[in-house]
């Protein structure tokens, strides 16, 4: 039997005379080449966010326990749960290998053997016997091989923790985005009814005059004609209040029978003018669990190169078999019926048709894709965030333009309307005024709800929320 530790020391000034190190691979990032700060400076506050429950600040209890709800329930957040915990084992699974693999057997065997396989007529030979037998088997990481399989599934545990963080930022944004739409929509249909109800009142001052002989048919046409073209957009409005409740149903993981009791209900638009700390450019890496994701799968593939190489190295293993066997079970544990074996192991491949040197450079064109994938996650990130923050500046912009612009259709409106009733104007400008005032009115509306759903976006570009200075 061959000495175990004159195995070890051969292996190693073996494997120091014929293995040829490697050079480290170089890898570029964009990390040492982001920009300095975002642009529109001076309309945030350059201020790292601790809190990510974001949502707290647009004061709405409603869509807080929406949020809450959809993290307990969503389908798509609870699959990313499983994975990481399909992650986790598969780190266990990898330590697995650092403990021997032992194995137990027992059974009965019965054989004959031909007895002409060894001369001529020489009588069949029979065997039966009893058996009970453990077998281990145990690899010596000496050259790490084990350790960075290990430390491979640790990296890939974290992405999946980064993914998880990942699918709750877009979870928690896309209820809060489509809580947006709703409040836009019921916001909308008011408008449209509460001019309904002048567009009527127009109308009749409109017969009334008619009757009285104060003015044409056409006046009534054309009162009637603004009336009913506003009734005709309600059941399109209504329609997409119907839908957008379905949608968030669906981030619930609930029915929308159970959810539109508490969503049909009008209220108020969240107040979307918040102080945003933005941080800056480099902070955002530490901060988008994307970037993070992108970051601990580069680090997978930079150690599935090492592993790769790893292959090039012998592989040392101790076998050992333990049993006894016996032709009577009553024998099975006696002195002379006790079989052992043990079998230092050095195994290694010194040809394999350059397969292990494909394998190799596979992995490090693996890796180098993924410090690819890893630099375009680093510039979509800060294009989306400055995308993100000059969108919401203008949206901010939009809505206080568009205030003013209704202030003054309202005033045009009832200034006309007045002329018209006292017969000092034409019903076509009091038409027009109508039209605009309308129009404007509900851009208004549309206005407040992009600018919030611009800062939910704001917030998901930046990946997590903030804190108000």
């Amino acid at each position: 039997m061959l000495n175990l530790r004159f195995l070890f020391r051969y292996a190693i000034i073996f494997t120091a005379l014929t293995v040829t190190a490697h050079a480290k691979a170089e890898v570029t990032t964009m990390a040492d080449s982001l920009p300095d700060r975002w642009q529109y400076v001076s309309e945030y506050i350059q201020s790292l966010p601790s809190d990510d429950r974001w949502w707290n600040n647009l004061n709405d209890p409603l869509l807080d326990s929406l949020i809450t709800l959809g993290i307990d329930r969503n389908f798509n957040l609870q699959a990313a749960i499983h994975r990481i915990g399909a992650a986790r084992q598969a780190i266990n699974q990898a330590k697995a290998q650092y403990y021997p693999q032992i194995s137990v057997s027992g059974g009965w065997t019965k054989s004959r053997n031909s007895g002409n396989m060894t001369g001529r007529n020489t009588p069949a030979e029979t065997i039966d016997y009893f058996s009970l037998g453990a077998a281990a088997s145990w690899e010596v990481d000496l050259f790490g091989r084990i350790t960075a399989q290990v430390k491979q599934k640790k990296a890939l545990y974290n992405a999946s923790r980064a993914d998880y963080a990942a699918t709750m930022v877009s979870l928690c944004s896309e209820i809060a985005r489509n809580y947006a739409m709703l409040r836009t929509y019921q916001a909308e249909l008011a408008v449209a009814r509460e001019h309904m109800m002048s567009q009527d009142s127009v109308m009749h001052i409109a017969m009334h005059r008619h009757e009285a002989g104060l003015n044409a048919q056409l006046d009534v046409a054309q009162a009637g004609t603004i009336y009913y073209s506003t009734k005709a957009t309600i059941p399109q409005i209504e329609s997409s209040i119907a839908t957008t409740i379905n949608a968030i149903a669906l981030l619930l993981g609930e029915f929308p029978a159970n959810v539109a009791a508490m969503l049909e209900r009008p209220a108020p638009l969240p107040a979307f003018r918040q102080i945003v700390g933005a941080g800056l450019p480099l902070e955002l890496i530490r901060r988008r669990p994307d970037i993070v994701a992108a970051e601990y799968q580069l680090a997978s593939s930079a150690m599935a190169v090492g592993i790769a190489k790893k292959d090039f190295l012998p592989v040392i293993s101790i076998n050992g078999q333990i049993g006894t066997s016996a032709h009577k079970p009553s024998d099975l544990f006696s002195k002379n019926s006790l079989t052992y074996s043990v079998a230092p192991t050095i195994s290694w491949t010194v040809f394999d048709g350059m397969g292990r040197r494909a394998a190799v450079a596979s992995a490090r064109e693996d890796m180098k894709a993924s410090v690819e994938a890893y630099n375009l996650s680093v510039v979509t990130a800060v294009q989306e965030v400055e995308n993100a923050m000059a969108l919401y500046l203008s949206a901010l912009k939009q809505v206080d333009a568009l205030a003013e612009v209704v202030k003054q259709a309202k005033e045009a409106f009832d200034l006309s309307f007045d002329l018209y009733k006292t017969g000092l104007t034409q019903f076509n400008n009091v038409a027009d005024a109508q039209i605009s005032f309308l129009q404007y009115a509900d851009s208004l509306v549309v206005a407040r709800g992009n600018a919030l759903s611009a800062l939910i976006n704001l917030y998901q570009a930046l990946g997590g929320g903030w804190t108000e200075s």
